[in-house]
């Protein structure tokens, strides 16, 4: 991941140097173009608790069904319930920026710099591809604009990699897989993120890739049973390739997996796509 800096004074950004990433470009709070009504929904395990001293994260995970974010204090902790609105569609740009301003509007802690969980590759907060949204957001820079509109300083990583951020335990090579719309997949090593590992439209089997077959189209068009079959032939042949010591399995179908998993494997909260957003600032 790399750090991407922008001086309040000008909406204009400086070369990324390190995380994906961008500065405070405006301090003006935004409206969206057009009224989008925010929901909010119990997201914690926990009632919210009091705020913090340290620094607040908005954290956001934008999926092709949803945009989800709540406020996190410096530790991860959340301080808001979540609040999600369904995906634009078509997801270009500028609707689903505006679904965030809505949403970060309806929070009732403020906050000093923003995460982002992206469904696509992502380089210095720029989109490179976003296979299950729209093709407008290549070369789209999300970092700069969130920065600009919501006057805080903003990191965007591949949304695998921010919920993986949420679930590894920090120790040996660990796998993460996202069964949604699309496959997202994360891996670590002691903790330590491998950027942008893109498993989703590597061939899997029968001329077809990994989210070709485990996607949430997949998913409808062969029933849960045929389904689960696929899942977990995908669980055997990635642990033959890549020898993780763990794997975890979230997103949004994760519930959907039934029966016993290999014992190295477990299925996390959907909620790891937001509570990992704090470690986008640990670098």
């Amino acid at each position: 991941m790399a750090i991407r800096k922008s001086k309040k004074t000008t909406p204009a950004v400086e070369t990324p140097v390190a995380v994906e990433a961008v500065t405070e470009t405006a301090s003006e709070t935004p409206v969206a173009s057009e009224p989008v009504e925010a929901h909010v929904e119990s997201a914690a395990s926990e009632t919210p608790v009091a705020e913090s001293t340290g620094p607040k994260t908005l954290s956001i995970d934008i999926g092709g069904s949803g945009v989800k974010l709540m406020v996190l204090d410096e530790n991860g902790t959340p301080l808001t319930e979540r609040a999600r609105q369904d995906t634009p569609q078509p997801a270009k740009p500028q609707p689903i920026v505006d679904v965030i301003v809505a949403l970060a509007n309806s929070q009732t802690v403020g906050f000093d710099r923003i995460s982002v969980g992206f469904p696509g590759v992502v380089h210095d907060g720029v989109v490179y591809t976003a296979p299950n949204l729209d093709p407008d957001w290549r070369g789209y820079d999300l970092a700069g604009t969130l920065s600009q509109v919501l006057g805080k300083p903003a990191r965007v990583a591949n949304d695998a990699d921010v919920q993986g951020f949420g679930a590894i335990e920090g120790k040996g090579l660990e796998l993460v897989l996202t069964l949604g719309t699309g496959l997202g997949s994360a891996l670590f090593i002691d903790g330590r993120l491998v950027p942008n590992l893109e498993l989703a439209h590597h061939p899997f089997r029968k001329g077809c890739t990994y989210e070709e077959q485990l996607g949430r189209a997949a998913l409808d068009k062969a029933g849960k049973k045929k389904w689960n079959k696929r899942v977990r032939k995908a669980i055997e042949l990635l642990a033959a390739i890549i020898n993780h010591r763990a794997l975890y399995i979230g997103g949004g179908n994760a519930k959907k997996l039934e029966g016993e998993l290999p014992t190295n494997v477990r299925t996390v909260s959907n909620e790891a796509g937001i509570l990992g957003g704090i470690a986008l600032w640990r670098y």
